[in-house]
């Protein structure tokens, strides 16, 4: 099963953190989620995870959504097939192991989604799940203002990817100073962040 740059429906916005989890950034960013009452879905690395348990614990147990986004992170559209699938099957071992749940949703890496992992997800009975919009919250462009600038046209129907990590060039510190603001206009605007495990209907694509 796979989806690319699918919205969701309705007054909804699906907001996403891939790479962590990160001691320095992850709680952050769910004791915001928590103020605000929101939901949200985490693309967790194996790695990350074996590293922090508790983190995955606590992101599972304030029922957010947890995503299998490999084990390490590596640029798998220039290897073999059977190293995807070991790299996605090693994250999802060590995820249910430690949050006591199979994830149901996979991102590649870098978003770059090649024939070989679409159908290692699928087989491991994974969504691929990308996004319609992105924070370019790393790399030059992910400044504090430019950040910012972005969240402020993320709306209903969005997938909407962020970093709760600081990966090679991410900057979720600027991240964190523009998501308060976003996180309070959703709630004025009576959009509901979710999720993807309370969007039913993504998972029957």
């Amino acid at each position: 099963m796979m989806t690319t740059l699918r919205q969701i429906a309705g007054q909804r916005i699906c907001l996403t953190f891939d790479d962590g989890p990160h001691p320095d950034y992850t709680p952050s960013v769910l004791d915001l989620l928590g103020s605000y009452g929101c939901r949200a879905t985490f693309f967790l690395l194996g790695d990350s995870a074996l590293r922090y348990p508790h983190l995955v614990q606590r992101i599972s147990r304030e029922g957010h959504s947890l995503g299998n986004h490999t084990f390490s992170h590596p640029r798998l559209q220039y290897r073999q097939g059977e190293q995807g699938t070991a790299q996605i099957l090693r994250c999802q071992q060590v995820l249910e192991q430690l949050a006591g749940q199979r994830p149901r949703w996979f991102r590649p890496p870098y978003g770059r989604l090649t024939p070989g992992l679409a159908q290692a997800a699928t087989q491991l009975g994974l969504t691929t799940v990308l996004w319609s919009r992105s924070a370019i919250d790393w790399g030059p462009l992910g400044t504090q203002r430019g950040i910012a600038r972005r969240l402020r046209r993320a709306t209903a129907g969005d997938i909407l990817l962020l970093h709760d990590a600081p990966r090679r060039h991410n900057h979720p510190q600027y991240m964190l100073t523009a998501l308060p603001n976003l996180l309070a206009r959703l709630e004025h605007d009576g959009i509901a962040a979710i999720g993807l495990d309370e969007y039913a209907p993504l998972a029957s694509v």
